[in-house]
């Protein structure tokens, strides 16, 4: 099995391919690449789209990369190959970005990526740091999870979802703030599992595991 990280220039990949490569030894799931080569993404049993920055320059950087966007949505959409993505990665599925401008989105999950405006000013943005997964619906990726588990959070834009039941999870952030969403076999985590420690190497053994 291969599990293929896009590289679109958007972030630093070390962390996440040291963790994803980690976890797939321990679970038997194969090799894990960095990639920007669009044959190797159209040929990976697992696609992961990590994502750095604003959400304009991350799709802008995403769609202009040689055949990548193609590649991938292709094997997404057509071939349902197993989908995660991570951070703005995550918000990139959503149809619309509001950040700077708007921005429509891969429209995978129906949903708007707005501004974290928490209800109690003391709350400073970017949300950052660690915070407690609430799960709003059981999913295989839960495996050995609960409520109350802790993730690594960086970000000031959140995604608002169309369709409840597509959030999986969400955190308090002075309001909910999406965490986790997902339909059919794509996933996304606004958090960097990454650097979620134990739940999020977790995570990610149970996305290298899923059989949709």
């Amino acid at each position: 099995m291969l599990t293929a990280i896009i590289d679109y220039e958007s972030g630093n990949l070390h962390s996440a391919h040291k963790a994803f490569e980690r976890m797939a030894r321990e679970v038997d799931a194969g090799q894990v690449v960095v990639t920007s080569d669009a044959d190797v993404v159209a040929r990976a049993d697992r696609i992961v789209l990590p994502g750095d920055g604003a959400f304009p320059a991350c799709m802008a950087a995403l769609q202009s990369a040689d055949g990548l966007f193609d590649a991938m949505t292709e094997a997404v959409t057509v071939r349902a190959r197993p989908f995660l993505g991570i951070c703005v990665g995550m918000q990139l599925m959503a149809s619309v970005g509001r950040e700077y401008r708007d921005t429509v989105g891969l429209d995978w999950i129906g949903g708007d990526v707005t501004a974290i405006t928490p209800a109690d000013p003391a709350l400073k943005v970017p949300h950052m740091g660690w915070n407690d997964l609430i799960v709003d619906h059981p999913h295989p990726v839960f495996a050995e999870m609960n409520t109350g588990d802790h993730a690594y959070f960086v970000h000031s834009y959140h995604m608002a979802v169309h369709d409840p039941s597509e959030r999986l999870a969400h955190v308090d952030y002075g309001g909910d703030v999406t965490a986790i969403i997902g339909r059919d076999t794509m996933l996304g985590m606004q958090f960097h599992p990454e650097k979620s420690q134990t739940t999020g190497l977790r995570l990610i053994a149970n996305f290298l595991t899923w059989r949709p």
